[in-house]
């Protein structure tokens, strides 16, 4: 299986590195239920997702770590967070209601724009859920080797309806829905196309429509917002780290080796978009005018222009892991360097 130095995957990596067996961490066994300690300077962190909460950036990352900013990246702080386990992707819903995930199976959201946090689910709970929910012998298996194994399964990203439906996935193919804003949950890995249990890296929703990508060109869709999935033909058979369902119903992903495709009607038709190098995509953006930005680990941000991505960043950014567009000539990366301003040349031609 491929475990990746990217943004998911700063998450994956970083969960089997640094949030189990880093220097001076605790066990994930005990980070699960410890809350993350309090750093000087957050923003100079390793931090591996970011959204906006209205006007409020929020972040996180290793060790539980949340930090906040009111002035778009200027300034940070630190909020108190009820885990010391890597936090791997956050999202909200609106101003003031979002959902972080994480390793050991975390889910953890807030109403308060991130200034608190609850814990909505964790490994331990998932594999009993799973137990629970198990209708065939193959399902009882995978659910008692969950439990087996303990809290050490990663969720790697999350995708939200509203503020009360969201869909959390994460490595060897787990994937948790909830209806009712994380207070309960039910398993959806009989739902998706994933005999084997590869890693689901990428979970994208347009509308009603919802795209699902991982390791070995696993591609998964569905048409009636979840009820179904399908199986999509991969144009190639490395992993994909991160992609963007568009608002014209187009679909782009990027993974391995510089490898990003774009399926114009988001199923099929695929063509390969030209990258300045074969480095991996590490994450990916749309910014507020519909312009995409990709990162790549030689730490260049990209925008996409007709076929080709163009360089937009002057220097390179130390390992970004994610990237958050400010307005149209600003943003901010994430990454093991923590938080870092970003000028955007979007004037830049093929």
């Amino acid at each position: 299986m491929n475990f990746r130095f990217t943004s998911s995957d700063l998450a994956l990596a970083a969960t089997l590195l640094l949030g189990a067996t880093g220097a001076g961490a605790a066990p994930v066994g005990d980070a699960w239920q410890r809350p993350a300690l309090s750093v000087k300077a957050p923003a100079r962190q390793a931090l591996l997702s970011a959204a906006f909460a209205g006007a409020r950036v929020v972040a996180v990352g290793e060790r539980g770590l949340v930090a906040l900013s009111d002035d778009r990246g200027i300034t940070w702080r630190q909020a108190p967070s009820p885990v010391s386990v890597t936090l791997t992707t956050v999202r909200f819903a609106d101003a003031r209601r979002g959902v972080a995930v994480g390793h050991a199976g975390t889910v953890l959201t807030t109403e308060d724009a991130g200034e608190s946090w609850t814990v909505r689910l964790d490994g331990l709970r998932l594999a009993r859920l799973a137990k629970e929910a198990a209708a065939t012998p193959e399902a009882m298996k995978e659910a008692e080797r969950l439990l087996a194994d303990g809290p050490d399964k990663p969720f790697l990203d999350v995708m939200l309806w509203d503020a009360q439906r969201l869909l959390a996935v994460g490595a060897y193919g787990i994937a948790f829905h909830s209806q009712d804003g994380g207070k309960s949950w039910a398993p959806w890995m009989a739902r998706l196309p994933n005999p084997q249990g590869l890693h689901w890296y990428v979970a994208r929703r347009a509308g009603d429509a919802i795209v699902l990508a991982g390791e070995q060109g696993l591609l998964a869709r569905s048409d009636d917002g979840g009820h179904s999935f399908r199986t999509l033909a991969s144009p190639y058979k490395g992993s994909w780290f991160t992609g963007e369902l568009r608002a014209d119903g187009s679909l782009v992903l990027a993974g391995l080796r510089g490898n990003v495709w774009h399926a114009r009607d988001g199923n099929s038709g695929w063509a390969q978009l030209s990258t300045p190098t074969g480095t991996s995509i590490t994450a990916s953006a749309t910014a507020a005018d519909g312009t995409l930005l990709l990162a790549n680990q030689a730490g260049l941000l990209l925008a996409l222009r007709g076929e080709t991505l163009v360089p937009v960043n002057e220097r390179p950014l130390p390992m970004p892991a994610a990237v958050l567009p400010l307005a149209p000539d600003r943003a901010l990366a994430f990454g093991l360097a923590g938080a870092t301003p970003v000028a955007l040349n979007l004037g830049a031609k093929p």
